[in-house]
């Protein structure tokens, strides 16, 4: 059981951080449209700062490979 839950906590972390790749690259282009005041790009910020708490929470742990804050 112990290795399963590795493994969903892996494809989990993988995840986040692809989705959080995928927010801020919508994000620029959003930005680069000039439509940082619509709806979806206010969505996207939300989510934005969602996923970059979880990631934060990952490094806290110490359960990623990155260093630094």
């Amino acid at each position: 059981m112990c290795q399963n839950r590795l493994e969903a906590f892996e494809a989990m972390l993988a995840a986040v951080q692809r989705e959080y790749a995928d927010i801020l690259s919508r994000m620029e282009k959003l930005k680069a449209e000039k439509k940082v005041k619509t709806v979806t790009y206010q969505q996207l910020l939300a989510r934005r700062l969602t996923y970059q708490n979880m990631l934060s929470l990952y490094q806290l742990y110490e359960l990623t490979e990155e260093t630094g804050g």
